[in-house]
């Protein structure tokens, strides 16, 4: 039996398939190749900043005991609010300098963490709490133009992020933002 949080928007996915609700009808996809890559910041660059002590714009990191959820941008994985000790960095995820290039405070965790491996589906624990982790979705160009911004809000994203690689083919990548603090979580590629 599927869980009644699974109806809750117009796109959802369940196992390996995907639903549409339109009016009275449903339409059912399977999913059964990799359609998209999540990238999360990388265990090397983070290692480079704890030992530097310093963000890429030579600002000193600023180590906190988390008071929000994050999450961290290596491992994607939510802090544990209260125990969890973080650093925070300025970032910029773009690789060309160009007017579209945001960089911003992010978090990662003090301590050398995992990074996120399940690539291939976006986090689960950040997806499941909406609350704590209001999502958008940036799209851009091969050239780094932002070009689609689309709000989550109760759709299910490894569907929207699928329905947008398939319907904007000029969108080369994405990038997860918060939607309320706008600040960068994760990129995510074409596979």
């Amino acid at each position: 039996m599927l869980h009644a949080a699974f109806f809750s928007g117009n796109l959802a996915s369940f196992g390996s398939f995907s639903f549409l609700f339109y009016g009275n009808f449903v339409f059912i996809k399977s999913i059964t190749m990799k359609q998209f890559k999540v990238v999360p910041l990388t265990k090397e660059y983070a290692d480079e900043i704890r030992k530097a002590n310093k963000d890429e714009y030579g600002h000193d990191l600023s180590e906190t005991i988390a008071t929000g959820k994050g999450p961290c941008r290596v491992s994607l994985r939510p802090f544990v609010v209260g125990r969890d000790v973080r650093l925070l960095l300025s970032h910029s995820p773009f690789l060309i300098d160009n007017a579209f290039n945001q960089p911003g405070p992010i978090f990662i965790n003090k301590n050398e963490v995992e990074p996120y491996s399940d690539i291939h589906r976006f986090p689960p624990e950040i997806k499941a709490d909406k609350i704590s982790f209001p999502l958008s979705l940036i799209g851009y160009s091969e050239k780094q133009n932002m070009i689609f911004t689309q709000l989550v809000g109760e759709d299910d994203i490894d569907v929207l992020i699928q329905k947008i690689f398939d319907e904007q083919p000029e969108v080369e990548f994405l990038h997860v933002r918060n939607s309320e603090a706008c600040c960068f979580i994760c990129k995510i590629e074409r596979c």
